[in-house]
């Protein structure tokens, strides 16, 4: 018996429809094996692990037979923990356990637990908007990422807790239609509302001299540097950098949110980045955590900072090379990460802020 699901994988801040591929033999054998192809990475391939533990603690028992399970598109590495509801609805469809057996208009993701439980993975944003571009109309998503995949208007966002739910969900598709109303979320009132800093510039009291470099930076959008010993203000002042910036608009919003969801770094509670961005890493950092990085590339702080505020505490202090990397994204607005497997580019759009002492020492004179 074949049954497909759906699912995504993301790549860079864009994510891909992936087919989820079920087949199961027929034929009982002493234990059951599950083998899972179209370059799954470890995460992936331990999912057989994951599946079948939620699977029968969600009381499914599954005959001992052969599963093979295919990632379609083969060529496109998959990594992560979000195929696992994916596969166990494919499974619970190949087994006839889902009255649904058109799985076309829905995509689910997330990860599962031992007990059946289903729990938020990274990256969601892109996924709904994958879904939205392929015409893809349900979601079915963990309820830890529902605010963020209901950013995306035109999709109906159902959060799930566990298996069964899913289940009970796909199957009310059937019959009579799903009673449950999709997650909403109002993107504009949300931008609108949230719309402000803890770190105020209004708050500032003197440093005329500073404070009006930092107008001038901001309204022109030019990098700013900042000399004066410690104590002087240099940080405060540059943490309320971003409150006399220009309002996000609902476009850099989304960009924006796209670059912190597959980061890992989005706040669930809110889905939505409405603030600009303020990065401050520490003189220590790399040149991959700067840029990003890693066997599969990774939004770095520069990404990070998209949109938003880098400030660089004791420039000086910051290594060479890190320093040297940063002129691609200062001169183009974007990074290009390249990798044996792939090329991979983030936008990179951001003012930099840095202070420094004006010797060694600290001393405003050496």
């Amino acid at each position: 018996m074949h049954f497909k699901a759906l699912s995504a994988a993301v790549y860079g801040i864009d994510a891909h429809i992936i087919d989820v591929e079920v087949d199961f033999s027929g034929i009982q054998v002493a234990e059951d094996r599950f083998s899972t192809v179209g370059l799954p990475d470890a995460a992936v391939r331990e999912s057989r692990d994951r599946v079948r533990a939620a699977l029968r603690n969600s009381g499914f028992t599954l005959p001992p037979t052969h599963i093979t399970i295919n990632l379609a598109p083969a060529d496109l590495k998959k990594e992560g923990s979000g195929f696992d509801l994916p596969i166990a609805i494919g499974i619970l469809g190949a087994y006839g356990a889902l009255e649904n057996r058109d799985l076309s208009q829905f995509l689910t993701v997330g990860e599962l637990g031992l007990d059946g439980s289903v729990r938020g993975v990274p990256g969601m944003l892109p996924i709904a908007v994958a879904a939205k571009q392929r015409g893809i109309a349900n979601l079915i998503v963990p309820a830890a990422n529902a605010a963020e995949a209901a950013v995306v208007e035109g999709l109906n966002v159902y959060p799930v807790a566990s298996l069964p739910e899913a289940r009970e969900l796909l199957n009310a598709a059937v019959n009579g239609g799903i009673q449950v109303q999709p997650y909403r979320v109002n993107s504009s009132a949300m931008l609108d509302a949230l719309q402000h800093y803890p770190s105020d510039f209004k708050d500032v009291r003197g440093q005329t001299v500073a404070k009006r470099a930092l107008e001038i930076s901001a309204a022109g959008g030019h990098n700013i540097l900042m000399i004066g010993p410690p104590g002087s203000g240099k940080t405060m002042l540059a943490k309320r950098l971003p409150s006399i910036l220009a309002p996000l608009s609902f476009a850099e919003a989304l960009e924006t949110t796209k670059i912190h969801s597959v980061a890992g770094v989005l706040d669930a509670k809110s889905g939505l980045v409405t603030q600009r961005p303020f990065r401050s890493p520490h003189h220590t950092i790399s040149d991959a955590g700067l840029i990003g990085g890693g066997a599969v590339p990774r939004p770095g702080e520069v990404s990070l900072a998209h949109n938003g505020v880098l400030f660089l505490d004791e420039l000086p202090e910051f290594p060479r090379n890190v320093l040297e990397v940063m002129r691609q994204p200062l001169e183009d607005g974007t990074v290009t990460i390249a990798r044996a497997s792939m090329s991979l580019s983030f936008p990179a759009r951001f003012m930099l802020a840095a202070a420094m002492n004006p010797c060694p020492y600290g001393y405003p004179h050496c």
